[in-house]
């Protein structure tokens, strides 16, 4: 079992940067994939990043060369480093965490409350 707890987010205007955290309970943590989603009213939850057991990264497209996702397994956290915000990425930003290397959201169980990130231009 893991519980998840995400921070960072708030209101930024365009170009800027914001930090999200992704906070774990649980022993295992390390064994787990976390991935960043997003969504925004109206809008299917959608793929943003994904940082895998073995510290392997994933980006979607739209956030490449812009949002870098780490993780630190000694504080059970991972991080989402946002740069060169755009309105468009507003959003509520969730993490979710698995035992598997996939991008779909319907497939994982550990999910945290999710944190808001509004970008005005």
């Amino acid at each position: 079992q893991v519980q998840l707890v995400e921070s960072g987010g708030g209101l930024v205007q365009g170009g800027g940067s914001l930090r999200l955290s992704c906070a774990a309970s649980g022993r295992t943590f390390s064994r787990y994939a976390v991935v960043w989603f997003r969504q925004s009213p109206g809008k299917e939850r959608e793929f943003v990043a994904m940082v895998t057991w073995s510290n392997d990264r994933r980006y979607a497209d739209s956030v490449k060369d812009r949002f870098s996702i780490s993780r630190d397994n000694v504080k059970n956290t991972v991080y989402l480093q946002m740069n060169s915000l755009k309105p468009e990425d507003t959003a509520v930003y969730y993490c979710a965490a698995g035992n598997f290397n996939a991008v779909v959201p319907n497939l994982y169980s550990f999910w945290g409350q999710g944190t808001q990130v509004t970008v005005f231009s």
